[in-house]
């Protein structure tokens, strides 16, 4: 079995129609043997579905995608499972393991009143993008604009590390300043020199804000049919009326009611980020 996934710097590019590479799996006994980065060769959308379907891809993992491009996935034989995010390779893993389900066309969990889909979520997004990315407005520094390639390493206050680019083997690559990083670590950057190292405490608004009370929510077990085989604690994604995944966890659950927390896993958290900067082009 081969299995697709979006690529971009070793992380789940977002952006389907306009991915440049894919990671490609070859797979035997549900483990991976083998991989390989290619070109979708400019391909752009749907014609994308013909390209990895002369690839002999049966499975397809991405971030977001059209209803378009669904159609023509689908038309190919490809199995789709959208709104991963992070590691490529533990996207995969997650797959291969049962715990990566579609937020897309494969599911057919519907709360139509909310607008909301369901699908398990089987890994999550890495310290330095998420739910504090795309804030970034008035910053200034020479960077600002510029991709820039960068190692990190990421721990809580107590030492703990929860991310690192070391770890990976791999620098994070992004444009400063474009909103694609949380607003602490795109400032931190905007003004480094190539081989200066830095080391950040971030504050939670600095990184991926407070918790917001909004995003906690109820809804009723019969309106989301297969809510009533989640447990509390699973992480899953929910897709609103657009059909844009969104990740939630299960905080509570009742009888009849079901309650979800949307807040960023690392919402109201201090972060400390050690930084070197690798690249600027």
């Amino acid at each position: 079995m081969k299995i697709a996934v979006t690529y971009d710097n070793g992380n789940v590019f977002q952006h389907f129609g306009k991915t440049e590479s894919f990671k490609v799996y070859e797979v035997e006994d549900n483990k991976v043997v083998s991989s390989e980065v290619i070109s979708s060769n400019g391909t752009g959308h749907g014609a994308l579905a013909g390209l990895l379907a002369n690839q002999g891809i049966e499975v397809l993992i991405c971030g977001g995608i059209g209803g378009g491009a669904q159609t023509a996935l689908a038309d190919a034989g490809i199995e789709l499972c959208s709104g991963a995010q992070g590691d490529t390779d533990k996207a995969v893993e997650a797959y291969l393991n049962g715990e990566l389900v579609s937020a897309g066309t494969t599911c057919d969990h519907h709360h139509h009143e909310e607008g909301h889909s369901c699908g398990e979520e089987g890994h999550s997004c890495g310290g330095s993008c998420g739910g504090g990315c795309g804030s970034q407005s008035t910053l200034k520094g020479r960077n600002v604009g510029k991709t820039c390639r960068t190692h990190y390493r990421g721990t809580f206050n107590d030492g703990t590390q929860f991310d690192s680019s070391y770890d990976r083997g791999e620098p994070l690559e992004f444009v400063c300043g474009a909103g694609q990083m949380i607003k602490g670590f795109d400032a931190a950057v905007a003004d480094m020199e190539v081989g200066q190292i830095v080391d950040v405490h971030l504050s939670p608004e600095e990184a991926y804000g407070l918790p917001d009370p909004n995003a906690v929510f109820t809804l009723e077990i019969a309106q989301l049919p297969g809510s009533e085989d989640l447990t509390v604690g699973q992480k899953v994604y929910l897709s609103n009326q657009y059909g844009q995944p969104f990740p939630v966890k299960v905080l509570a659950k009742e009888e009849k009611t079901i309650t979800f927390d949307a807040n960023h896993e690392m919402a109201g958290k201090e972060l400390n980020f050690r930084i070197e900067l690798v690249e600027v082009k």
